[in-house]
């Protein structure tokens, strides 16, 4: 079972381009410094779903434990 699912995963896997076309086109037309901005950007927006997830693992352990006590 693993493996077809696998195999459907590479089968059906495309070359996607990792930015949406006005982005690859800013990017494109701007310098270094607008490509280090929009890279910023995307480093900021990233890390907030992994604190919060990090910050509701904190908070349902600590109900954890105060619940076993």
């Amino acid at each position: 079972m693993k493996k077809s699912i696998v195999l459907i995963v590479l089968f059906f896997a495309v070359d996607a381009n990792a930015q949406c076309a006005m982005c690859k086109a800013v990017v494109e037309n701007g310098g270094q410094e607008m490509a280090e901005g929009i890279n910023s950007g995307i480093t900021y927006l990233m890390a907030f779903p992994y604190l919060l997830v990090a910050l509701l693992a904190y908070v349902l352990f600590r109900y954890k434990k105060r619940i076993k006590n």
